[in-house]
């Protein structure tokens, strides 16, 4: 429990639903659905359509979801809802046109997106509710406008220069050249009316007809090779879950194309460790993580694929064997600089939602543009922003995530459910790109090894590494902690954003009680009734 003498902030509990956003208008809108008699998937909708206007940095319609959902009796559905490469998008076709690089603001970053598509497969399949009426919150925000959050603000001023390449992006997205102020009313008429077009005729509002035909002329217009027919052909699948257990936990992920299994490696390389240090922001403990996720990452780089069109061996990637060739390679003592290759098989910026509802199902739902504003690319008539999932993919025809046509790319958003005795105890997940995965251990780890409730196992300060390999520091973590990382061998910098942003809805398995909790490094809020 949290001292009382401290800033912060309490778990919200509610008797019979809640929600927890990134955005205190999403989780009102998603509350008032299940007030109003909708469940939690049909909650989970609108909230997603409102962050798609009112957190226009990290999330959008043009960009991918994927979701779990928990029914009462303790069956899990998935849904990958991640787009698909255009299908004259193949290794020899782009390097053809001289790409050697998916770079982030280039057409070929862009992959079809598979946001609207899941929505309408969810809803259809699991929610109660139309979806022009999910829909209605979102088009009223974007037509009758929304004042700007602060965490919103400071994401879309780091990016007024990547804003400012293409036409659509300076049209709906800068005004008179700038990021909007805080607290500045924003209207966007444009995405209303395509807002409006989905809520009329579904997915064909967006795949098809003048939204569709508008997107794929923005793409073509900048060398992009989308087709209308790509777009018809977007379509999400059904998933089986993969789970691992930790401390009385079983922690649910999806499978790839997506990453989650980083997180269920991690887990079980940490459980073979035991509690890391008494204290929970030792650096012994913060260094054993970044050690870990270090390899559990490289595994991921090595294997994780689209299933459809490679071989990706989750068995041998979570199996005992691989687990301890893992787990002796971590240090303790310092830092590793050579991983050494991954072992091999025998023979070879995003929102987060968290929603349960009155009778018990959880929804685990995540919906993301990949980086902030995506690609930068926004569609002059319709002003939708599209993503840059491409980027998932490599320019290598030797490597198993290969660009190739129609196919997936490895996709970091990573919804999470945790179930004990077989019932589901927790909706949790973690924003932020490629941390996603150690947030989820953050989490998990901060609750079962350290006893934090879930507002404070989601304040606690977080460490992670770049691209390049340096460790960045939030600055929530000690001097002399830093300094200790630093004496480990870790090249150590404080980072000027925080990582990531997350939410968690409990249910109390004794009492049903629902316990959210909403990242402070965010904008957002739990709310329940």
């Amino acid at each position: 429990m949290r001292s009382f003498h401290q800033p912060g902030r309490s778990p919200v509990y509610a008797p019979h639903a809640m929600c927890a956003s990134s955005h205190p208008l999403a989780t009102a809108a998603a509350v008032d659905v299940m007030r109003g008699g909708g469940n939690a998937v049909d909650a989970a909708i609108a909230a997603s359509a409102v962050l798609a206007v009112v957190e226009h940095p990290m999330t959008g319609i043009g960009g991918d979801c994927f979701a779990m959902v928990a029914k009462p009796d303790g069956s899990l559905v998935a849904l990958n809802a991640s787009g698909r490469a255009p299908a004259g998008a193949s290794y020899d076709a782009l390097t053809s046109l001289g790409v050697s690089e998916l770079a982030m603001t280039s057409p070929h970053a862009v992959t079809v997106p598979g946001a609207i598509d899941g929505w309408c497969r969810l809803l259809a399949d699991h929610g109660t509710w139309p979806l022009a009426r999910l829909l209605a919150p979102a088009i009223s925000y974007a037509r009758d406008g929304f004042p700007v959050a602060p965490r919103v603000q400071f994401d879309w001023h780091r990016s007024v220069e990547k804003l400012s390449v293409h036409e659509g992006a300076r049209q709906h997205l800068l005004f008179d050249g700038q990021a909007p102020a805080v607290g500045q009313m924003i209207r966007m008429p444009a995405l209303a009316d395509t807002l409006d077009a989905i809520a009329c005729d579904g997915r064909d509002g967006f795949y098809a007809g003048t939204v569709g035909q508008d997107i794929v002329s923005e793409l073509n217009a900048l060398g992009g090779v989308h087709t209308i027919d790509d777009f018809a052909a977007q379509s999400s699948s059904y998933v089986t879950p993969i789970a691992v257990e930790y401390q009385g936990l079983a922690i649910h992920e999806l499978p790839p194309n997506n990453h989650g299994i980083v997180a269920l490696i991690m887990l079980r390389m940490l459980d073979r460790m035991g509690r890391l240090s008494n204290d929970p922001g030792a650096p012994e403990r913060y260094h054993v993580m970044i050690e870990s996720a270090r390899l559990a990452y490289g595994m991921r780089d090595r294997f994780v694929a689209d299933p459809e069109m490679a071989d990706v061996p989750v068995d041998h990637m979570l199996s005992d064997e691989t687990i301890e060739t893992l787990v002796s390679r971590v240090d303790r003592t310092c830092r590793t600089p050579d991983l050494a290759p991954m072992p091999e098989p025998a023979g070879s910026d995003t929102v987060y939602l968290s929603v349960v509802d009155a009778d018990g199902m959880a929804v685990s739902f995540i919906n993301s543009l990949f980086s902030a504003f995506g690609s930068g690319i926004v569609t002059r008539k319709s002003g939708v922003v599209l993503h840059n999932r491409g980027q998932g993919f490599r320019m290598d025809p030797t490597h198993p995530n290969c660009i190739a046509p129609r196919k997936r790319p490895m996709h970091t958003l990573v919804p999470a459910i945790a179930t004990e005795n077989g019932q589901p105890v927790m909706s949790f997940g973690v924003m932020g790109a490629a941390f996603q995965p150690l947030g989820h251990v953050y989490v998990v780890t901060n609750m079962r090894d350290y006893g934090m409730d879930a507002q404070e196992a989601l304040d606690f300060p977080r460490v992670f590494f770049e691209d390049d390999g340096r460790v960045m520091v939030e600055e929530g973590v000690s001097h002399a902690t830093t300094e200790a990382l630093r004496v480990l061998g870790h090249d150590v910098g404080v980072r000027e954003e925080p990582w990531g942003g997350g939410q968690i809805v409990q249910i109390d398995p004794q009492s049903g009680v629902r316990i959210g909790a909403s990242d402070p490094r965010k904008d957002g809020a739990a709310l329940g009734f």
